[in-house]
């Protein structure tokens, strides 16, 4: 094997063992930051052995051994926080001694709650939410700075900021390192779900950039909600989530032309949706309506994009009962972008005028100047009603408004080409909420 072959197994090994190793050893040295810092101890290690001597039969289980042992040796030198080094030193040292088959099980033993614990930390209320998505990528995601700062198109030392100061901040608010229970459980996984939906949106939509979509972002999302998903396996809201996520990542290839540009849902070829991606969120959705969340926020995203799943047609789509389940969710997370899909589902369900009438009431309230979708939906709905001089103005002004290159060129280009009629689209961020 070649030092660059190395690397390559090196850097995939670190994206699935990271994780555990940082969870795990977050829950010995109860400080996230500390965690990490061993954990990068211990790759760096891997680096620097693995090209020579090949990767381990238990790559995990090496890197996690090695963390502890510059652990011992980090708690030994400095001898910070006396007490505490000494009642930690006793326990890794306890751990140290251990044989490796006793490692490899108490690993496999702590996975769960570890990564459990892991996740309600770095998503704890007490951050701000651009700390906990950068937070959440960089222990869970397994992303650099650099990858994160692109993500979201911000200077890496932004980025690196806000992970520094969320690792100060949990150490200073003395977050407990045990797993919640009852009320205060159900009140961090919201904010974790809120995390991971909010990195999904990005990369299924990007806000900004050259590119429409943005994979990685989409995956690294996924993998989490499906880690979520087998450890709080009777939450409803989680399988929710995760079936909203696995329908909508369904069509990614069919989102994208040739050349990179946006292809809206009801213009997309729809035998390039995955349709293994649409089982997995079908029976996802299941299980949260089998566990009484059926009216749940992600639930009913998820009913919404099932719909489309479902439809082997444009013309095949329920546009009556997604009217009605976008209905539910307004009374339940009422918002502006719900009620500008809404908007979009009552025109499809009983004609632009109906959907129109909702808009213009967007409009005057104000509450999403400066969002480019409502001008986009509303010249769609002019366009069907044959005002078609108001549809381009309003095109030409959505496209003034969105910061993504991609979306500008084709708001540009439909409004160059309202001469004749129009068909209405969806818009092409899913909603919010």
């Amino acid at each position: 094997m070649t030092v660059s072959e190395a690397h390559r197994a090196i850097e995939a090994v670190w994206r699935i063992e990271s994780p555990r190793l940082i969870a795990g050893l977050a829950r010995m040295v109860r400080d996230v930051g500390l965690a990490e810092e061993l954990a990068q101890d211990a790759l760096v290690a891997a680096l620097e052995r693995w090209p020579e001597a090949g990767i381990p039969d238990n790559p995990g289980a090496w890197l996690m051994a090695t963390a502890k042992n510059r652990g011992l040796d980090e708690l030994r030198r400095k001898k910070r926080f006396e007490r505490k080094s000494e009642e930690l030193g006793h326990v890794l040292e306890a751990e140290h001694q251990a044989a490796t088959p006793d490692l490899e099980a108490a690993i496999d033993d702590e996975v769960g709650d570890d990564l459990l614990r892991l996740v309600l930390i770095s998503c704890h209320p007490v951050l701000s939410p651009e700390a906990r998505v950068a937070l959440t990528l960089r222990l869970l995601g397994g992303l650099t700075t650099d990858e994160i700062a692109r993500a979201f198109l911000v200077p890496e030392p932004t980025v690196a900021q806000r992970i520094v100061r969320a690792k100060r901040t949990l150490a200073a608010a003395r977050v407990p390192f045990e797993l919640p229970r009852g009320a205060e459980l159900a009140a961090r996984l919201s904010s974790v779900l809120e995390v991971v939906y909010l990195v999904f949106n990005e990369g299924y939509s990007a806000t900004a950039g050259d590119d429409w979509l943005r994979p990685a972002l989409c995956e690294d999302a996924l993998r989490l909600g499906r880690v979520l998903a087998e450890l709080a396996p009777e939450e409803p809201e989680v399988h929710g989530l995760v079936a909203l996520m696995e329908i909508q990542a369904s069509r990614a290839k069919a989102r994208v032309g040739a050349s990179g540009e946006p292809v809206l849902l009801l213009d997309q070829n729809r035998a390039l949706w995955d349709h293994v991606l649409i089982r997995r969120g079908l029976v996802a959705l299941e299980r949260a309506e089998a566990l009484g969340g059926a009216h749940g926020r992600y639930a009913l995203q998820a009913a919404i994009a099932a719909c489309h799943g479902r439809a082997r047609t444009p013309e095949g789509t329920e546009w009556v009962r997604i009217a009605a389940l976008y209905d539910a969710l307004s009374q339940l997370a009422p918002s502006p972008v719900v009620e500008l899909n809404r908007a979009v589902a009552l025109s499809m369900a009983f004609g632009p005028a109906a959907g129109l009438e909702l808009v213009d009431a967007l409009v005057a309230e104000g509450a999403l100047e400066g969002y480019h979708l409502l001008p986009s939906v509303r010249a769609d709905l002019l366009a069907k009603l044959g005002r078609l001089d108001e549809a381009r103005a309003e095109l030409e002004f959505a496209a003034s408004l969105t910061r993504n290159a991609r979306e500008r060129t084709l708001l540009l280009t439909r409004a160059a080409a309202f001469a004749g009629e129009s068909s209405l689209t969806l818009p092409s961020r899913e909603p919010r909420g």
